[in-house]
């Protein structure tokens, strides 16, 4: 199921390009034609700016495969009575090919190695689409007509091209969910109604704009999300958490959430196995009913809000996640490098002629490496009283019945007595 982080890492390209396409629809952009096209080489800069800045090398690339794109349509005749089928049509296939090309890279950052076999590869593009658009006849490409409205008929092949790669890009934003990939489909569509209204300055300039500022967006929305999530586990991160913190009102509560005995798996079986589980915890705390939102403040802690909420109303939701998180089961994956022989030992073993039955032995152990393993949480919560709102003394009297928890045998829920009990037992105890 879909997040609501989900959705928006996916989605602000979309929103942009059909706020132009609602605009140039309904005649309301008026901005005159230097204006769009300032706009446009601004996007265009500012979004390779951005790029540098943040070492976003596949972004880069992005805008100067959308910049070279541009260009060949202004070189093939920049109008619908003479765009040069040759230079139209490579465009059309260029430019998708190659933002496939840039999702499949891994992103190096602007090191020499990685920078200039990308750099040599458009290049040469550049030329050789240069060479065929001199050699080549200007011929017309049908156009239609319709209220007023030029549209290109795009031939068959750029249709297929462009097609295939939205279909690829989309797949990949949705298994990624990351901004980048995201904004290159959405650019992509918007550079494919650049040549579908060629033949109409105003939308071809607007679009191409909005295509580099989708890409330039993206980069802002990655920065979002490396400050506000953890990269590990995906969930909002401290920085979030203490956000939250700032809007909660009377009466909420806080749950602190602990993995026990996590330094114990670190020390065993190494921290990739400390990371899965990591993860494992936080997709179940991800799925937290009640109304929660769960955090990552640090290390193997969690923290979940419940604006609105007592602590007798989420209890129960905090049992259920308790007993998920304990219901899952958890394999390792890979090989457990401990459990490998090492050493002259193993040397001996291969110089004996026992090698095979070495890694007969070998596989056994690792196949014990993968049972299931038990992971548990315990977990304190607190709620906003009338001497207790503001949201540190809450955390502080969770974070105390989190310890009560672990110090009563860990893998429970643990709640902070509320003033009025808390007092009856000071009273009885007195008494």
């Amino acid at each position: 199921m879909w997040s609501a982080t989900t959705l928006k890492s996916v989605t602000p390209g979309g929103f942009l390009l059909l706020g132009i396409a609602v605009l140039l629809h309904f005649g309301w952009l008026t901005l005159a034609l230097p204006a769009l096209s300032f706009l446009y080489y601004c996007a265009v800069i500012g979004g390779a700016l951005l790029a540098w800045r943040f070492h976003s090398s596949r972004i880069f690339f992005a805008l100067v495969v959308l910049f070279l794109g541009e260009q060949a349509i202004a070189f093939s005749g920049g109008t619908h009575a003479s765009p040069g089928s040759t230079v139209f049509g490579a465009a059309a296939v260029l430019v998708p090919l190659n933002f496939v090309l840039i999702a499949l890279m891994r992103e190096r950052g602007f090191a020499i190695s990685g920078v200039a076999p990308v750099g040599l590869f458009l290049l040469v593009q550049a030329v050789i689409v240069a060479v065929l658009g001199r050699a080549g006849e200007v011929t017309s490409l049908p156009i239609r007509a319709h209220h007023g409205v030029v549209a290109v008929s795009l031939p068959d092949y750029a249709l297929f091209a462009f097609a295939a790669a939205a279909i690829l890009l989309l797949v990949r934003s949705f298994v990624t969910r990351t901004p980048a990939d995201s904004a290159l489909l959405w650019s992509l569509v918007s550079f494919f109604l650049c040549l579908r209204f060629n033949g109409m300055p105003r939308p071809l300039l607007a679009y191409s704009a909005t295509a580099a500022c989708i890409l330039a967006a993206s980069i802002i929305e990655t920065s979002y999300l490396l400050a506000y999530h953890d990269e590990l586990t995906t969930l909002p991160s401290r920085r979030a958490f203490n956000d939250a913190q700032l809007r909660l009102q009377h009466p909420y509560s806080i749950a602190v959430v602990d993995n026990d005995h996590f330094k114990r798996f670190n020390d065993t079986y190494g921290h990739d196995t400390g990371d899965q589980v990591l993860r494992l915890v936080a997709a179940k705390l991800a799925e937290v009913s009640g109304g929660g939102q769960a955090y990552r403040c640090g290390g193997e802690e969690f923290t979940i809000l419940f604006p609105g909420k007592t602590t007798r109303e989420v209890v129960d939701h905090l049992e259920q996640l308790r007993a998920a998180i304990e219901a899952a089961e958890f394999r390792m994956r890979g090989n457990d490098r401990r459990q490998v022989t090492r050493g002259p030992e193993r040397r001996n073993m291969r110089a004996n002629g026992r090698a095979r039955k070495a890694d007969s032995i070998r596989r056994l152990a690792q196949e014990n490496t993968r049972a299931p393993l038990s992971v548990t949480v315990s977990i304190g919560i607190a709620s906003s009283s009338s001497d207790r709102l503001q949201s540190d003394l809450v955390f502080e009297a969770a974070d105390k019945a989190l310890y009560r928890a672990k110090a009563n045998g860990r893998n429970r829920v643990e709640t902070t007595p509320s003033p009025r009990r808390r007092d009856s037992a000071k009273a009885a105890g007195i008494a």
